[in-house]
């Protein structure tokens, strides 16, 4: 079976996290340059079959449009112009990065690793895959 692989994108670093053949666990893939994440896609579903892209959709508390929103618009084009044969679907991703630093916490992570944007990013990425595949039960 193929996995669901969810992104967790910012202008910065792009958080992603994948599922298990079977789409029962959610785990933390890498974190790489937004400027690098096309390729690293390319690189990853020529090796694993990809069924899906689960996009994080950063929502306002008013569920109004965050800032960010031309930039992940911008990236979800290039996306499915790279991956014409992929769904591409949008997930609310409000409080994943406020939920991956109290999970990192909560997990033990010492204050050096809390602090690691590129661990946030990637727990971000695995919040939002779980969320993901939860709404789907």
């Amino acid at each position: 079976m193929s996995r669901i692989l969810a992104i967790d994108y910012g202008t910065k670093r792009v958080g992603l996290a994948v599922t298990d053949t079977n789409r029962i666990i959610a785990s933390g893939l890498d974190t790489v340059h937004a400027k690098d994440v096309i390729s690293f896609l390319k690189k990853y579903a020529s090796q694993e079959e990809v069924a899906c892209f689960v996009v994080g959709e950063p929502k306002q508390m008013d569920a109004s449009d965050s800032q960010v929103k031309n930039e992940i618009d911008r990236f979800i084009r290039a996306l499915k112009k790279t991956f014409p044969d992929i769904p591409v679907e949008r997930f609310d991703e409000r409080f994943t990065s406020k939920m991956a630093s109290q999970a990192l916490l909560m997990s033990g992570a010492s204050k050096k690793d809390r602090r690691n944007k590129e661990l946030v990013d990637m727990t971000s990425a695995i919040i939002i895959l779980q969320s993901y595949m939860e709404s789907k039960k």
